[in-house]
C-alpha cells in the first residue's frame, strides 16, 4: 500500500488548521488515516507546527511519501535532514556522534532564527503601539488647542471692543494736552 504524510484540513473558513496525518494515497483528504503526527496551524505568526519526530522519522524511513505542503513541514522541523544523516551514517560517510552534532548545531541555529523573528515581531509591535499612542497624543493636543483657540478669540472679541473705546478716549486726551501745553508756552 502506497502510503503519503499529508495535511487533513480542521478549522472554519478564513482560518485552517491542520493535522499531519499518514494515509493511503487512495483516500480522500479529509478521511480515512492510519496515524496522526501532529498538528500545523498556519493562523499564527509564526506558523505552530507540532511533530511526534519519533513517529514521523519512522515513517519516512519506512517509505511514506510526504506531499510539497507536509515536506516543507518536515523540512522545518529536522526530520528529512535527520534522514540525510542517518543514510550518511548508514554509508559510512559519517559517524553517529558526528550525526549527532551536526543536527544539535542545526537545531540550536533553527532555535536562534524563531527566537530572533518573535522577538522582532514583538519589537515591531511595541514600536507601532508607541508610534499609535503618540500619534493620538498629538492628535489630542491638536483638538484642545482648537477648541481653546475656538473658545479664546471670543474673549479677545470683547478686550478688543473695550480697547478701541479706551484708545479713543487716551487720543482725545493727548490734543487737549498738547493744546493746554502749546498754549502755556505762547
Amino acid at each position: 500500500m502506497a502510503t503519503k504524510i499529508r495535511l487533513q484540513r480542521f478549522g472554519k473558513k478564513g482560518k485552517p488548521f491542520f493535522h499531519v496525518v499518514v494515509a493511503d494515497s487512495r483516500a480522500p483528504r479529509d478521511g480515512k488515516f492510519i496515524e496522526r503526527l501532529g498538528s500545523y496551524n498556519p493562523n499564527t505568526n509564526p506558523a505552530t507546527i507540532e511533530i511526534n519526530f519519533e513517529k514521523t522519522l519512522a515513517w519516512v524511513n519506512s517509505g511514506a511519501e510526504p506531499t510539497d505542503t507536509a515536506r516543507a513541514i518536515l523540512s522545518y522541523k529536522g526530520v528529512l535532514y535527520k534522514k540525510h544523516l542517518e543514510g550518511g551514517v548508514k554509508k559510512g560517510a559519517l559517524t553517529q556522534e558526528q550525526a549527532d552534532e551536526k543536527f544539535a548545531a542545526w537545531l540550536d541555529a533553527k532555535a536562534g532564527k524563531i527566537s530572533g523573528k518573535s522577538e522582532s515581531l514583538a519589537t515591531s509591535k511595541a514600536d507601532a503601539r508607541k508610534a499609535a499612542l503618540a500619534a493620538e497624543a498629538k492628535k489630542k493636543e491638536d483638538k484642545a488647542a482648537a477648541i481653546a483657540a475656538k473658545n479664546a478669540p471670543v474673549v479677545e472679541e470683547e478686550a478688543t471692543e473695550e480697547a478701541p473705546a479706551v484708545e479713543a478716549e487716551a487720543t482725545e486726551e493727548a490734543p487737549a494736552a498738547e493744546a493746554t501745553k502749546e498754549e502755556g508756552a505762547e
